[in-house]
């Protein structure tokens, strides 16, 4: 059974979260999902993804990689119809788009097509400013204390 989410009152109460909001709501109304091309994502390590996309039959020239602000967009177009009868058509050759979105700071590091399999590496680079420091602090027995000066009025 599937129960729609009313996200409304989070839009009244929050500021800077439109697109955590958007993507729930997205994700509540998932449409009957196109299958089509079967694919893993798998968890490397701490900062490393892999997306494994099956493409049989699909070349290189015919498979666009596209990643737009957090959006990975994977499309494959056939180039041109293969001559010949068949008697069994079972290897989809179909057009396709598939579309991942990727959390802040996360990157592609590169993809291949190997064996009609399309690896896709991503990395998650979080920017030093961003990642925890320590803070030090200053004690009595550390360091010069500070002394505020008060101004000085002529008599």
């Amino acid at each position: 059974m599937r129960t729609n989410f009313d996200f409304s009152p989070l839009f009244r109460s929050s500021i800077g979260f439109d697109r955590m909001i958007d993507l729930l709501e997205s994700a509540s109304r998932v449409d009957a999902a196109d299958n089509f091309p079967p694919y893993d994502i798998a968890k490397l390590g701490e900062d490393d993804y892999r997306i494994s996309m099956a493409l049989a039959g699909f070349g290189q020239d015919e498979i666009d990689i596209t990643l737009e602000r957090n959006m990975l967009m994977v499309s494959g177009q056939k180039s041109g119809e293969e001559s010949g009868q068949y008697l069994h058509h079972g290897i989809a050759g179909r057009s396709f788009q598939r579309r991942f979105e990727l959390a802040d700071h996360v990157k592609v590091a590169g993809a291949k097509l190997e064996n009609g399999m399309l690896t896709i590496e991503l990395k998650r680079e979080i920017p030093e400013e961003m990642k925890p420091r320590r803070i030090e602090i200053a004690g009595a027995g550390k360091g010069k204390p500070t002394q505020i000066e008060a101004e000085k009025h002529a008599a």
